[in-house]
């Protein structure tokens, strides 16, 4: 399914939604079609779409989203308003931000992010659609993020993922794990996509970090979220292209005999 179409199914569960006539049909239309699973697919293929086709299929999703959310706070039902409304938002939010996206492109996300005064959600999926696009322009807005401390730590996840799209900057890395090394919570949090990205990158100068985490890494049964395991593959990476070179020239000279001075 193209990204289109995957907003025409999002767009056509919604219109379902808006026919609901009561609470309790609004809920059963929505666990019926899976609605998160229908809704975070297409909205991630939006805004990865680096083209203005999706842009009248978006357009689309997001005027539907407001009359959904319109719809579900008239119910005035707990459940909805506790649960549904809250992620209604969180897509039209996502919608919002992937339009602009595919109607202006790279400035546009860009103009969103700067406007203080725009919802955080809107902001962070702008910034989202931003990292996913990784220009070089952008790099100076994401170090930013990654460097002051206390920034919001979605933006700060965001900047870490696009950071392995951008040789040489493992240090920026590397100081950022450094920081939040004493924070269990954000180390937790953050730190797996640290050293996912410095794994993609493959730098030389991360190379202590992994070290000291062979040592005295977190441990956990989940391999992705384990600092030893990462830090095993990793080392294994960087020593692996060292080993290679040196086979390489081994190879090269076994059969060539070099003369010494003579005495």
């Amino acid at each position: 399914m193209n990204v289109v179409q995957s907003l025409c199914r999002f767009a056509d569960a919604l219109e379902q939604l808006l026919a609901a006539p009561d609470a309790a049909a609004f809920e059963r239309v929505w666990d019926a079609l899976r609605l998160d699973r229908v809704a975070w697919d297409a909205l991630a293929l939006a805004r990865r779409a680096d083209t203005d086709a999706v842009e009248t299929a978006l357009a689309q999703v997001d005027r539907r989203l407001l009359a959904v959310l319109e719809r579900c706070r008239a119910f005035l039902d707990r459940h909805l308003v506790t649960f549904r409304v809250p992620e209604l938002e969180r897509w039209q939010h996502a919608a919002a931000a992937a339009l602009v996206g595919a109607r202006w492109g790279v400035a546009g996300l860009r103009t969103v992010i700067a406007d203080t005064q725009a919802p955080l959600g809107r902001r962070y999926f702008a910034f989202l659609g931003l990292a996913e696009r990784h220009p070089d322009a952008a790099w100076p807005l994401f170090e930013r993020y990654l460097v002051t401390p206390g920034a919001h730590h979605a933006f700060v996840a965001a900047a870490v993922e696009a950071t392995r799209y951008y040789s040489g900057r493992a240090d920026v890395l590397v100081s950022l794990f450094e920081r939040i090394r004493g924070d269990q919570l954000m180390r937790r949090f953050l730190g797996p996509k640290i050293l996912e990205s410095l794994y993609v990158l493959g730098e030389e100068r991360s190379l202590p970090l992994f070290e000291q985490l062979l040592v005295a890494g977190h441990t956990d049964p989940d391999i992705d979220r384990c600092e030893v395991t990462r830090a095993l593959v990793a080392v294994r990476k960087l020593v692996q292209r060292a080993l290679d070179d040196a086979e390489r020239r081994f190879e090269e000279e076994r059969d060539r005999i070099v003369p010494v001075t003579v005495i």
